[in-house]
């Protein structure tokens, strides 16, 4: 009878740990949804603000790693055999990769948190309302800019070296095996790929819970149905069952056809929102953020808030550590897919179009939504923020579009938008997830994505049910630790892998332009000797004797 790795195609010392850990804490949340709400909160209040120079300092140096690698002598490597060729287009390679990268999130905040950071500044900046306007939307450049994509870039470029250049499975592990040698075949590569696994399902379930908060609030905006956990509930699941049905078609059919929709009618949403807004302002405003973000740039890097007290330390875990953390949770999942799909670029095509190409676009994003918002409350008629401050998330997008012209049109629109980000999210996060559990498969079986898809949604209810946004973030910053770790170690492992190959390159160079000179040297002796010889009239003389001894017989 055939075993369940045959008959599933699953690794077991993989699949088993990181299925009951996901099971385990998804069913004691659902089970204790107050036990598990207190217990999350302590871990908010005591634990995550105690990591954020931590989590900051990393994101720092994997800036500093990115950029070395991309503009450094090892740019000229392919991420495959020297003669490959890209898989996929520009145009639908960065579609894939920007829609699994943080498309849902995208339409979660955009408008969202840079009306927050306005309405609640962060603790030590102040000013007037304008330069508190250009100071929130400088943070979100931050936290979603190049600190965000160079996360990517470690363990995307790790794994897309590992698999198409020295023709490993896709894992985790293996992208350490410069670093850990054989030891990634035992029970140290099967922990780092059960780390791998947990942080992956923990970032996608965050994802998801974001995006069916504010699909709840939008249908309740449309006058479709009350927000309630009942409907939150019920979305996820009908969300998820539909990501189980694009997850089975494949990488080239569901998860590639709903990347371009998704981009396109996020593309059609930010179009529109410029010009029924202020045009002119927006582009404006565009410009200016590019030159505030690049001028603050290593100022808010490494700002954290150290001299801001217990309130500095609890807006640092909601926003910078919160997002580092989810970044870094996403980062297997978001590594292995860009990896996957990025066979052929060089390591310079690479680092600059996972790390530049979406920076770019995110900024526009954040400088049509956002501005919009920020243009309302400075300009306009306000009734963004509500009278104490606060800012809802789920609905600052609805508020916004609600309030231009079509603005009914827009809502349901936007609701589709998140929907299809949604189902991508869920998709590639279970096919990913599949890959690693199955020993670094790249096809893994429909029986085996069908599973993570589901457990994906059940720890998304979970979570909805142990404090919806607060239970989300906390989830996303704790998980991201042990991963944080092995994505320390994939940075010098990926390293050493590139220092080696430059290297054996610069040797074989070297070895070639000697045989060069020496078959341009012997081929002039030649032509001297026998030049000698048939001016002299003499067969042969002595010098000819003697070079042809020390030359030895012709190849």
């Amino acid at each position: 009878m055939p075993s369940l790795r045959e008959r599933w195609g699953i690794a077991p010392a993989v699949f088993w740990p990181a299925a009951l850990i996901v099971a385990a804490v998804a069913g004691l949340t659902i089970a204790f949804p107050e036990p598990a709400e207190r217990v999350i909160g302590a871990i908010q209040t005591h634990v995550v603000a105690g990591f954020g120079w931590y989590y900051v300092l990393l994101v720092a140096g994997f800036v500093a790693f990115s950029i070395w690698v991309g503009v450094g002598r090892w740019g000229d490597i392919t991420l495959g055999q020297d003669d490959d060729e890209p898989r996929y287009g520009l145009g639908t390679w960065f579609s894939m990769l920007f829609a699994a990268g943080m498309g849902i999130g995208l339409v979660f905040w955009g408008v969202a948190e840079p009306l927050s950071h306005y309405a609640d500044p962060k603790p030590g900046v102040d000013g007037t309302p304008v330069q508190l306007a250009q100071a929130a939307m400088t943070q979100t450049y931050l936290h979603w800019g190049v600190n965000a994509w160079a996360i990517y870039v470690v363990v995307g470029l790790g794994l897309a070296y590992t698999i198409h250049r020295k023709g490993r499975p896709v894992s985790i592990r293996w992208a350490l095996e410069p670093l850990l040698g054989d030891r990634v075949r035992g029970r140290l590569g099967d922990v780092v790929d059960v780390t791998a696994v947990v942080g992956t399902v923990f970032g996608v379930a965050t994802s998801l819970g974001l995006g069916v908060l504010q699909i709840a609030a939008g249908l309740e905006h449309a006058g479709i149905a009350r927000a309630s956990i009942g409907l939150q509930v019920v979305l996820i699941i009908v969300v998820t069952a539909a990501a189980t049905l694009s997850v089975v078609s494949g990488l080239d059919k569901g998860l590639k056809w709903l990347s371009n929709i998704n981009v396109s009618l996020a593309g059609v949403l930010m179009v529109l929102v410029l010009v029924l807004g202020p045009t002119l302002f927006l582009l404006r405003e565009f410009v200016q953020s590019i030159g505030n973000y690049l001028s603050s740039f290593l100022s808010l890097t490494f700002n954290v808030s150290a001299y801001s007290g217990a309130e500095g330390e609890a807006w640092q875990a909601s926003w910078t550590t919160f997002y580092w953390g989810w970044w870094i949770s996403w980062a297997p999942f978001v590594g292995v897919f860009i990896a996957r799909i990025s066979r052929g670029r060089t390591v310079r095509e690479f680092v600059g179009g996972v790390l530049l190409v979406p920076t770019i676009v995110t900024f526009l994003w954040f400088s049509v939504l956002g501005g919009s918002a920020l243009y309302q409350e400075l300009f306009g008629g306000g009734g963004l923020v509500g009278p104490g401050g606060e800012v809802v998330p789920e609905n600052a997008l609805f508020d916004l579009i609600s309030g231009l012209p079509g603005g009914a049109v827009l809502t349901i629109g936007a609701i589709i938008l998140i929907a299809l980000f949604f189902v991508t999210s869920a998709d590639s996060g279970a096919l990913v997830v599949a890959m690693l559990s199955a020993g670094g498969h790249p096809d893994p079986g429909a029986r085996l994505r069908v599973i993570w898809a589901a457990l994906v949604g059940i720890l998304a209810i979970a979570l909805m049910l142990a404090g919806g946004l607060t239970a989300l973030q906390t989830a996303a910053i704790l998980i991201a630790l042990p991963f944080s770790v092995v994505m320390i170690g994939m940075v010098f492992a990926t390293s050493k892998a590139l220092h080696l190959e430059h290297v054996a390159v610069m040797k074989a160079e070297r070895r070639r332009a000697r045989a060069s000179l020496t078959a341009h040297v012997t081929a002039h002796v030649e032509a001297q000797l026998a030049e000698r010889e048939e001016s002299s009239g003499q067969a042969d003389d002595g010098g000819a004797r003697w070079w042809r001894k020390v030359r030895g017989p012709k190849p």
